[in-house]
């Protein structure tokens, strides 16, 4: 199953999501007046092969939005996390804001600069920047779903991804503290790499540390945990040189 997506599955997301959750508004942004001269002009530049795989995605996203569409209701949650993970990322956007985000994508990814009249806002280009990290969608889809891990079920989750200490998160179970560090693989095979610090507190929290890979993201994500990863997984070290820079004024009254 992993491998039955379209190789353009981000991008057919990400127009799904703008034609279920605005409707028109959305297809007039790209100076369209109807729905099927905007699928007409995405096959044009080579986002779907057909007329069916635009509209097929919007059915994905329909059931999701208060609209009159059904969409693809056979499915149920099934794809709910790709919602989840752009409204994350873009969902306080207005019409234009979200479909400034996507055109962006379509002239980075395929030089398609057509639609790029307007100026972007420093704001909108740095969150489309945010839609290429991986771990980010991955955390994402732990936060919502981690109690289908057992160890962790019926736990209270702390997120502490802003603390930098080895692990994403803390979940309580009663008297005792588990720590989780969530790493992202796109399809279903796939290596992850741990930093120095985060080996350090798998190291020293052991069975209490769990290493969550969520896999198949390109598809239906999968939560594979393996705790005490040290131990558990063959992992090679890898030393690289960074060099940092920084700039630094004089002193100055103020």
């Amino acid at each position: 199953m992993s491998d039955n997506k379209h190789e353009n599955y981000e991008i057919l997301n990400l127009i799904g999501y703008g034609l279920a959750k605005f409707d028109m508004d959305f297809v007039k942004q790209f100076g369209y007046k109807t729905k099927t001269d905007f699928y007409e002009e995405m096959v044009r530049c080579g986002i779907g092969e057909t007329v069916g795989v635009i509209k097929n995605r919007q059915d994905l996203f329909d059931p999701f939005f208060p609209n009159a569409r059904k969409g693809w209701w056979q499915k149920g949650d099934a794809y709910i996390h790709r919602k989840h993970f752009i409204d994350s990322l873009f969902g306080n956007y207005d019409t234009k804001g979200y479909a400034d985000i996507v055109k962006l994508y379509l002239k980075d990814k395929f030089q398609i600069t057509e639609f790029t009249t307007a100026k972007a806002s420093p704001i909108i280009k740095s969150s489309f920047k945010q839609l290429q990290l991986t771990g980010q969608e991955a955390e994402l889809y732990f936060k919502t779903n981690y109690e289908q891990i057992e160890t962790f079920k019926g736990g209270l989750l702390d997120d502490a991804r802003i603390l930098g200490d080895g692990y994403d998160f803390q979940i309580q179970i009663e008297t005792d503290y588990f720590l989780a560090e969530v790493k992202g693989i796109r399809k279903s095979y796939g290596a992850f790499r741990m930093t120095e610090r985060e080996f350090i507190c798998a190291n020293e929290y052991k069975n209490d540390y769990g290493l969550i890979i969520v896999s198949n993201l390109e598809n239906v994500p999968k939560m594979t945990a393996v705790f005490n990863p040290i131990k558990n997984i063959v992992l090679e070290k890898n030393e690289r040189t960074t060099q940092q820079i920084s700039y630094h004024s004089k002193s100055m009254s103020w």
